[in-house]
């Protein structure tokens, strides 16, 4: 009877499930901060039935270029600020921006700041084109 350890004995399984870990870090990493955040359908229920306001936080070059038909733009940095957002705090947010990330960073500070109905557009504004949603100019 040879005396190995359980790592020497199993190596190759520590390997499998040590890749299968890594490859499911690299796809949230890949998806950003869009897990958990709404879907381009669930903004608009929130948006039609629930009179939600759309917040952009992206710089105003890039909500000039396109953003989702009636949102406010309230850039990232000016969030904390609290200006330009609505004063009822009960008021549904749909935070967006360009791919989700900044818009999952803004709902933290909002949710912060008393905004509990504050909620990020997972796929930003990449996700809602891709939704073939409306989309304004300015």
């Amino acid at each position: 009877m040879t005396s190995t350890s359980y790592i020497a004995d199993n190596w190759y399984w520590m390997v499998a499930a040590g890749a299968s870990g890594a490859l499911l870090l690299w796809q949230q990493v890949k998806e950003g901060a869009t897990a958990g955040g709404l879907s381009p359908a669930m903004a608009v229920q929130l948006i039609n039935k629930e009179r939600a306001q759309v917040i952009d936080v992206c710089e105003p070059a890039e909500f000039a270029a396109a953003h989702v038909a009636g949102a406010k733009n309230i850039p990232l940095g000016d969030i904390a600020s609290g200006k330009g957002l609505p004063g009822n705090k009960k008021l549904p947010l749909v935070v967006v921006c360009a791919a989700g990330s900044r818009s999952a960073k803004a709902v933290a500070q909002l949710k912060a700041m008393g905004y509990e109905n504050a909620q990020s557009l997972g796929g930003g504004l990449k996700a809602w084109r891709e939704a073939n949603l409306p989309i304004d100019k300015a």
